[in-house]
């Protein structure tokens, strides 16, 4: 038997990197996968990526109506949900004083609001013993040049772990948070690291990490498995750092 069979569980941004690598997991270990994104071809691409029990929607996580319209396609196609793991986020690397008001703006919503209104409209499908993981991040415990904006959103998401936590008790819902520290993803591009530069970035990372190198998406999606599944059942209110030690620094 598979740990997650007969499971649904829901992903957004689980169409690139560790989202997407956790999706894939969670399938392969039996579960009913909706991911969400925001460009269509890419959710369609990674809905057949990942197999026929995978589906797929777009939208903004930062908009409410998204996450209304998933909780809607996951009561209309399964009745309720198991495990919902909100990953969407963004990061924009600026030192404070050049932060504009549009940046920080689009952090919060994304990272903090998504992450809010998401668990708010799924909570009502969610079954008694269900798991929800907030993934957060490294920043949210170490200080990262140009990270203020990115660790504060990161740091509200741990808040509402810690709340959730105690909000969903009687349910039996467990609340965590699984932050990862530099992964191997297309985030690395997406922060402005050009090609030609890439081994030197990711060499400069891992020296900066006890165990010498960046993790793999496929390291924090077994992560994110554990918390989902009944190995983490008496696991609830933690932030769980897969960082390869970077947060000891």
């Amino acid at each position: 038997m598979k740990s997650l069979d007969g499971k649904v569980a829901v992903i957004t941004g689980g169409n690139s990197g560790i989202g997407l690598a956790t999706a894939k997991l969670f399938a392969d270990e039996g579960a009913q996968v909706v991911i969400t994104g925001r460009r269509k071809d890419v959710v369609d691409a990674a809905v057949e990526a990942i197999g026929p029990t995978a589906a797929g929607i777009r939208g903004d996580v930062a908009d409410p109506a998204h996450h209304a319209n998933v909780a809607e396609l996951v009561r209309d196609r399964f009745g309720h949900a198991d495990i919902y793991v909100a990953n969407a986020g963004v990061n924009t690397i600026s030192l404070s004083q050049q932060v504009s008001e549009a940046e920080y703006d689009a952090q919060f919503a994304i990272n903090a609001r998504g992450t809010f209104f998401g668990v708010q409209k799924i909570a009502p499908l969610l079954r008694d013993d269900a798991s929800i993981i907030l993934v957060g991040s490294l920043a949210s415990d170490k200080v990262l040049e140009g990270h203020a904006v990115y660790a504060g959103t990161k740091a509200a998401i741990n808040a509402f772990a810690r709340s959730w936590a105690i909000e969903f008790k009687a349910r039996g819902i467990r609340v965590n948070m699984l932050s990862p520290g530099p992964t191997e993803t297309a985030i690395l591009e997406k922060l402005g690291v050009e090609p030609e530069n890439r081994d030197a970035f990711v060499a400069m990372m891992a020296h900066a990490i006890p165990l010498g190198r960046l993790g793999r998406p496929d390291e924090l999606a077994r992560a994110a498995l554990f918390l989902a599944s009944s190995a983490s059942s008496f696991v609830t209110g933690i932030n769980l750092r897969v960082d390869g030690g970077m947060a000891l620094l």
